[in-house]
C-alpha cells in the first residue's frame, strides 16, 4: 500500500530513506508536490544522489530551497538534450566538461558572468568549458585513471608496486597467467573508452586532424596505443568483458579475480567502505603506465553549468558558485571521494593521504583532447571499434581506417561550417 502522508510524502518513500554519516538523504522522486520558488539542480551518479547534502548549508544561508534530481548516467545526455527542447531544463546542472561546448552552442547554458569563476583550478581545465572564447561552467572536480593494484597479488611475482610502462604490463601478465592460470593481469571493461583513450595520449596520439574536422587514426602512436590494449586481451591478460558482465567489479578486485584496475577517484569510496572484503594494506594506487613510463593522462572532470533560459539568474549563479567552493568540494571529497576542482582546497590536510597523490600528479600532466561538440560521440564510436579488433573482428590496421572512416562521417557538418567560416 502506498498511502500519502499529510506531507505530501509517501511510507514508501519514507522506508527508502537512507542513513548516511548520521543524516538522512533522500532518493530522487520521493517527493509528490514540488516547491514552485526552489531552485532545480541536476547530476548524475554519486554526485547526484548525495548531491542534497550540499544544499543545506545553501538553504540556511540564503533562505533558497533546491530540489536535487539524480541521472543515471547512461541516459543523462539525452535526458538534458531532451529538456533543452522541452524548455525543461533545471536551473543548474552537472556537466561532463566534455559536453559543456555542446550545450554552449546549441544556447542551453548561459556564459559565465565573471571570468574569475574559472580560475583557481588545474592546467587545461577551462579549455574544454570554453565555446567560441567564453567560458560556460566552473569547474567541479577533476580526475583520471590511475591504476589500483593488489599488493599482495604482486608481491607474489616479486612487485613491490605496479609497473609504470607497457613493456612492464606485459611481463606482469605473463607471470600471473603462469602461476594463476584462471586469474586475469588486469580489467578494462570494453563498453569504456577511458583505458584506450588513456594509452593514446600516454602515447603522444592527438586523434584528429585538419582542424579537427578528420580522423586521425592511422598515426604511428595512435596505432602503437591500439595495438597494447588489444594485446592485453589477445594475451589472456585481461578478459573479454563489458561493465554489464562484471556485477561488482569491486567484489572480482577483493576476490583477487584481476591484480590491477584502472579507475577514477570514486573508486577510492567504494575500496574504503568495504574494509571487510579488502583490507587497505591490500590494495595501492599508483599513475597509469606509458610507453616510456608515466605521460600525459586523459582528464574526467565534470563541472557547473546554469541554465540559458533560469527565470532566477542571480539565485542560480549563487548555488554555482556553492557547490564549486572548496568548502563544499573538499566535503563532497570525503562523501564520495571525487577530487577538487579548486587548487585551493588541495592544500587541506585530508588530501595528504598517500593514495591521492598519484591523481594529484596526473591532473597536473594533462593530455590534449579535442574540445569540439563531436567528440563525445567520437569516443563512444572508436571504443566499439576496438572492441571488434580485441574481439578479431577486425585487424589492428583495419581497425584504425574504420576508425578514421567513421569519424570522417560524424564530422561532416563540422567540416561545412569549417570551410564557410562559420567555425574558426
Amino acid at each position: 500500500m502506498d498511502e500519502r502522508t499529510a506531507e505530501g510524502w509517501t511510507r514508501r518513500c519514507t522506508l527508502r530513506a537512507m542513513s548516511v554519516a548520521g543524516t538522512t538523504m533522500l532518493l530522487p522522486g520521493c517527493m509528490t508536490r514540488r516547491d514552485p520558488e526552489a531552485l532545480t539542480f541536476w547530476a548524475t551518479g554519486y554526485e547526484g544522489d548525495y548531491a542534497p547534502h550540499l544544499m543545506t548549508a545553501f538553504t540556511a544561508r540564503t533562505g533558497i530551497a533546491v530540489e536535487t534530481q539524480s541521472l543515471p548516467g547512461t541516459a543523462a545526455h539525452e535526458k538534458f538534450l531532451t529538456a533543452r527542447a522541452g524548455g525543461s531544463l533545471p536551473d543548474v546542472m552537472m556537466l561532463p566538461s566534455g559536453w559543456v561546448a555542446e550545450f554552449a552552442m546549441i544556447g542551453a547554458i548561459a556564459p559565465l558572468p565573471d571570468p574569475a569563476l574559472g580560475e583557481d583550478t588545474f592546467p587545461d581545465v577551462m579549455r574544454a568549458l570554453t565555446y567560441a572564447g567564453q567560458g560556460y561552467a566552473m569547474p567541479w572536480s577533476v580526475g583520471s585513471q590511475v591504476q589500483f593494484y593488489r599488493r599482495d597479488l604482486l608481491g607474489e611475482l616479486g612487485y613491490e608496486t605496479a609497473p609504470v610502462n607497457w613493456d612492464g604490463w606485459r611481463k606482469l601478465g605473463a607471470k600471473l597467467k603462469r602461476r594463476h592460470p584462471d586469474r586475469y593481469a588486469m580489467l578494462m571493461f570494453l563498453n569504456w573508452w577511458d583505458t584506450l583513450i588513456t594509452f593514446a595520449g600516454q602515447a603522444g596520439a592527438y586523434p584528429l586532424r585538419d582542424n579537427d574536422t578528420r580522423g586521425n587514426f592511422r598515426t604511428p602512436a595512435y596505432r602503437r596505443a591500439l595495438a597494447f590494449y588489444v594485446s592485453l586481451f589477445v594475451d589472456g591478460y585481461a578478459p573479454r568483458v563489458s561493465s554489464n558482465e562484471v556485477q561488482d567489479p569491486v567484489a572480482a578486485f577483493a576476490q583477487g579475480w584481476f591484480a590491477i584496475y584502472p579507475s577514477g577517484p570514486t573508486l577510492l569510496t567504494d575500496l574504503h567502505r568495504r574494509t571487510a572484503e579488502i583490507a587497505p594494506e591490500q590494495w595501492g594506487v599508483v599513475r597509469m603506465p606509458g610507453p616510456d613510463g608515466h605521460g600525459a593522462v586523459s582528464a574526467i572532470n565534470n563541472s557547473i553549468a546554469v541554465s540559458a533560459t533560469t527565470p532566477r539568474p542571480a539565485a542560480a549563479w549563487a548555488l554555482a558558485r556553492h557547490l564549486t567552493s572548496a568548502a563544499s568540494e573538499l566535503r563532497f571529497q570525503r562523501m564520495i571521494g571525487v577530487l577538487p576542482a579548486r587548487r585551493s582546497a588541495w592544500r587541506s590536510p585530508q588530501l595528504a593521504d598517500p593514495v591521492i597523490r598519484p591523481f594529484a600528479e596526473q591532473v597536473e600532466q594533462p593530455a590534449r583532447q579535442p574540445t569540439i561538440v563531436e567528440w563525445e560521440r567520437i569516443r563512444l564510436e572508436v571504443q566499439i571499434i576496438a572492441e571488434r579488433v580485441v574481439r578479431g573482428g577486425l585487424t589492428i590496421d583495419e581497425g584504425l581506417a574504420t576508425m578514421d572512416a567513421r569519424v570522417d562521417v560524424l564530422l561532416a557538418q563540422r567540416r561545412r561550417l569549417v570551410a564557410a567560416g562559420k567555425i574558426i
